[in-house]
């Protein structure tokens, strides 16, 4: 499969500290110098999408907290071969925001709920901003955001009780509830045996709600494998990145908040374009670099790769 969709960190920076991603005890902010020029992410936006890339989702850390995050949106749907904006956030920040996203091109957006009740929501991210996710969510509907996407990562001994109530937020709301087995990246987050495979999630809900039936996963789906509950106006997702491969049928490729391209979750391996545009490169050379390594892509599987520990919120999800 082809690479159309690009994932870029637009920041490293968060007003959460998850225990899978950033948590208290974990690494350092990168300089501010490090980080990656909005005008350098939009030209790099730009040369990806003469290699055939057509959908970009902005993440981060939390993009929100970026400074003039709505005026890159604009800048981004400006770029006529772009098909498809999206965005990942804790949804912390997103009611006041969500109309402007939406004014300046944006069309979807996924929201981090890893519980639906404030002392476990507080006990993964460090801040008890429950509400004002559940404001932004509201917000994003009232938008026009299309689909609203909320993704909860399991982790043993803390949000297994929180499966029934998220799905629950499924039958009233018309969004999707995506279920996340949970993947360990450095020393600093949670062990990897706290994971909570898919099939013990299904067969919670099923209990609860009777037998799910299989919704035709679209192409904003990714690797997500989509059901419904019976009468619901949305939909419940599981993404199995521990117990199942897809590496075959990956379409995306990251750029890190510091300017590297990262072909693969699963692989130690980047590729430094910020050192280029930085050292005068043309887009010519910059074209040659990024289809060399677009070339390259499906050589890097989770099977077959050296993976070294990195955080989340440099990467991107």
């Amino acid at each position: 499969m082809g690479v159309n969709y690009l994932r870029v960190s637009v920041t490293d920076r968060c007003n959460l500290r998850c225990v899978y991603c950033h948590p208290l005890c974990g690494c350092d902010f990168l300089e501010r110098k490090e980080i990656l020029r909005l005008e350098e992410i939009h030209r790099i936006v730009q040369l990806f999408a003469k290699c055939g890339v057509r959908k970009v989702r902005l993440t981060g850390g939390e993009p929100l907290v970026r400074k003039n995050i709505i005026y890159l949106v604009r800048k981004i749907a400006g770029i006529k071969e772009i098909e498809d904006i999206s965005l990942t956030t804790n949804g912390v920040l997103l009611e006041s925001a969500a109309e402007e996203l939406k004014a300046a091109g944006l069309q979807r957006v996924n929201i981090s709920v890893d519980s639906a009740e404030r002392r476990s929501y507080k006990e993964i991210t460090g801040f008890d901003f429950l509400p004002r996710v559940t404001e932004g969510i509201c917000k994003a509907l009232e938008a026009g955001l299309r689909p609203v996407k909320i993704n909860s990562v399991l982790i043993r001994g803390i949000n297994v009780s929180q499966i029934l109530p998220l799905a629950r937020m499924s039958i009233h709301l018309s969004v999707a509830v995506r279920f996340i087995e949970y993947c360990p990246t450095s020393k600093y987050t949670r062990p990897a045996s706290d994971y909570v495979p898919t099939r013990e999630v299904r067969e919670i809900i099923e209990h609860e709600f009777g037998p799910l039936s299989d919704v035709q996963s679209g192409d904003a789906d990714g690797p997500a494998l989509c059901s419904r509950i019976k009468g619901a106006a949305g939909t419940i997702g599981f993404i199995s990145g521990r117990t199942s491969t897809f590496c075959e049928s990956c379409n995306r490729i990251r750029i890190t908040s510091d300017g590297r391209i990262k072909p693969c979750l699963y692989s130690s391996q980047y590729y430094d374009i910020k050192g280029l545009i930085r050292g005068g490169a043309e887009d010519g050379e910059l074209l040659k670099f990024i289809r060399g390594i677009l070339c390259e892509k499906h050589a890097y599987t989770r099977q077959g790769s050296v993976v070294d520990e990195f955080s989340m919120q440099e990467i991107g999800g």
